[in-house]
């Protein structure tokens, strides 16, 4: 069955682009001009990867992104955006985006990045539920609970923090971190790895400046431990 992608972008003449050569590699497009009509089509449960510019009009790239995470579509999403900062990067990824690519960009890096983001599947094996440091996680539905509170975690936060506690006791590096989370071709520094942590505690910890459960190894990156 082909893959279907929803590609949502204002510029005419590169939705004309993409869809003639996404078509050609064998995919099925759906195409919305406007963020309003995008989020509606997101919402497809029967959708395999949604492409989401930034910039649109109606409702712009990274609300639409945080409201269909919100409402719990799981889709992979990829950005398009003519902004580079790693600043702006993480903020996209924290959206709730699998992926992040500027333009002008070439049609094999969104190929190849395409290829990527399709290919993550969870693991087989993997509990679908794990407690830990007074932390209930929820892998399928993707909540975390601290006693009967649900807390409001983003895509990436959630992601960083199962990989942690799946990995808890374990020294885990910035780099390995940046490849496990947000994929080895990310092009962002591991700052965004810092930047994500220090929101993590500041959810999941009593004590954000004191953190008992995320803990910096100095040098080399972070380890998660119970108690």
């Amino acid at each position: 069955m082909a893959v279907r992608i929803l590609l949502v972008e204002d510029d005419n003449t590169l939705i004309e682009t993409l869809s003639y050569n996404l078509r050609n590699e064998g995919y099925k497009l759906v195409t919305a001009t406007d963020g309003k009509t995008g989020l509606e089509l997101g919402r497809d449960k029967k959708l395999d990867l949604i492409i989401l510019d930034v910039m649109l009009p109606e409702l712009d790239g990274l609300s639409v992104c945080r409201i269909l995470r919100r409402e719990g579509v799981e889709t992979p999403v990829i950005l398009l955006t003519a902004r580079s900062g790693e600043m702006d990067k993480i903020i996209g990824l924290d959206s709730g985006a699998d992926d992040y690519i500027t333009k002008p960009f070439s049609l094999g890096e969104l190929l190849a990045r395409i290829r990527v983001v399709l290919r993550r599947k969870p693991s087989a094996g993997i509990a679908s539920k794990m407690t830990a440091g007074g932390l209930t996680i929820d892998f399928v539905s993707r909540q975390v609970q601290r006693g009967d509170e649900t807390l409001s975690l983003s895509h990436k936060e959630f992601d960083l923090l199962a990989e942690l506690v799946r990995n808890q006791g374990a020294v885990l590096s910035r780099d390995l971190l940046l490849t496990k989370v947000w994929g080895y071709d990310y092009t962002g520094g591991t700052r965004t790895v810092d930047v994500h942590i220090r929101w993590l505690r500041e959810k999941i910890e009593t004590d954000p400046s004191h953190p008992e459960h995320i803990l910096t190894v100095r040098g080399i990156g972070y380890r998660f431990e119970a108690a």
